[in-house]
């Protein structure tokens, strides 16, 4: 059974994760943070065609961010952030080129390597960044 948030993202899927033992389970707070990203996702989901969008990562507890690695700050942590790919749109790259080209609001949007990580927190800056190594450089290659 799941707890649908939007018409096609339910919470058991923006708040699963793999480390097994370790409590995922959102807080009321961030159950709300998670309906306003899987809205926001909804709109993600129309300029890439309406295609299905598979989230590896959306919130995260402070145990599992901790375990995985994740920024002291990570808005994964608010319910604000989602790893994702759309596979039938194209590669993260290609999908990050849509999205930074588009109207869709965002805070800060990543091309991962293999996967797309998109942030919704408050400030919107539109920073969109690429990793390199073990860190980030400003904007997306050409």
């Amino acid at each position: 059974m799941t707890t649908p948030l939007t018409e096609h993202f339910a919470l058991e899927e923006l708040s699963c994760t793999q480390q097994r033992g370790l409590d995922n389970t959102p807080p009321p707070t961030v159950v709300a943070a998670l309906r306003e990203t899987a809205g926001r996702m909804e709109e993600v989901r129309r300029l890439l065609g309406d295609r299905v969008i598979t989230v590896s990562s959306g919130y995260r507890s402070p145990a599992v961010n901790r375990a995985v690695g994740g920024a002291e700050r990570s808005a994964h942590l608010s319910g604000r952030a989602v790893d994702f790919n759309c596979y039938g749109f194209g590669t993260a790259l290609e999908i990050c080129r849509a999205i930074a080209a588009s109207a869709v609001a965002f805070d800060q949007l990543i091309q991962e390597g293999t996967w797309v990580h998109i942030s919704f927190a408050p400030a919107m800056r539109r920073q969109v960044l690429t990793r390199r190594g073990r860190g980030y450089a400003p904007g997306l290659p050409s």
